[in-house]
């Protein structure tokens, strides 16, 4: 029996992969934010017959200190973890601020996956064949603004998604840099556009636009099919990257995996994440 564990378990992509995984007889870790959701999926479980197989961790991933707290509960209820699923994910139209210092979208997005990814790493290293899917957006056209990663001067909510999707590639890049030798498979998947619930702050124009898109998108039931296919069999190399099922090369001197802008944010994010810890947090 393996053990995944799924951040945005309770909508969309992750929770189809939730409720595949523990059809299937295994142990299955979601983690979100929403009491009620999470306790509709336990309930679900509970109706299959599943109880025992299914938990929920209360987590707003864009606090750090409720990010951290996940992987401590995690750590003290697992001896391993298989697979760890990244799917969270949160637009908000205007700019916003956590009470711990940081842009919403840079903490929710990001920061929480790069915490999770190192977080759970020995755990990930326990099990036989440990991957972590990350579902952001390789192949897209995000720029890193290296001077205001946190865009405090020129926030837009589309380039703050934009970049998170380019700031995962470089995590992914960073994890494989990090871990010579590892076991850990990085997976980098954009799934393209998917008819989710589209979790977000939006205003009307920006909705009517989300509605418009949300009729085109491809059904969850298919864009699961190939991240199933990679989760089932991860690949043989310690960092891929796909689009939908189609690989891209995650060469470290490509245009959207540079090893040194890679190393670059890994250091600027334990740099953050240190002045966090200390009471000192600046962007």
């Amino acid at each position: 029996m393996k053990t995944y564990v799924i951040t945005g378990g309770t909508d969309g992509i992750g929770k189809a992969l939730a409720h595949t995984y523990l059809g299937r007889g295994h142990e299955v870790v979601v983690v979100g934010r929403s009491m009620a959701k999470g306790k509709a999926w336990l309930d679900a479980a509970r109706q299959r017959g599943a109880a025992a197989r299914a938990h929920f961790v209360h987590a707003d991933l864009s606090l750090l200190s409720q990010t951290k707290a996940a992987v401590d509960s995690i750590g003290a209820a697992f001896a391993k973890v298989d697979a760890l699923v990244l799917c969270a994910r949160h637009f908000r139209t205007t700019r916003l601020v956590t009470s711990e210092g940081f842009e919403n979208t840079f903490a929710h997005f990001y920061l929480s996956r790069f915490v999770l990814s190192h977080g759970l790493a020995g755990l990930l290293e326990s099990a036989h064949r440990p991957v972590i899917l990350n579902i952001a957006g390789p192949g897209g056209q995000g720029e890193v603004h290296w001077e205001d990663l946190q865009l405090a001067r020129e926030y837009d909510g589309q380039r703050a998604l934009m970049q998170g999707g380019r700031l995962n590639d470089l995590l992914g890049v960073a994890f494989a840099d990090a871990r010579p030798g590892t076991k850990v498979r990085y997976v980098l998947l954009n799934p393209g556009t998917v008819g989710t619930s589209f979790s977000g702050q939006y205003t009307p124009d920006m909705r009517a636009h989300i509605d418009v898109i949300r009729r085109s998108a491809q059904p969850v039931h298919e864009a699961v099919v190939p991240i199933l296919k990679i989760l089932d069999d991860p690949p043989a190399t310690p960092l891929s990257a796909f689009v939908r099922d189609t690989p891209l090369s995650p060469h470290p001197h490509g245009p959207a995996f540079t090893l040194a802008e890679a190393r670059r944010l890994h250091r600027h994010t334990e740099t953050l994440l240190d002045n966090w810890a200390s009471g000192t947090t600046k962007s």
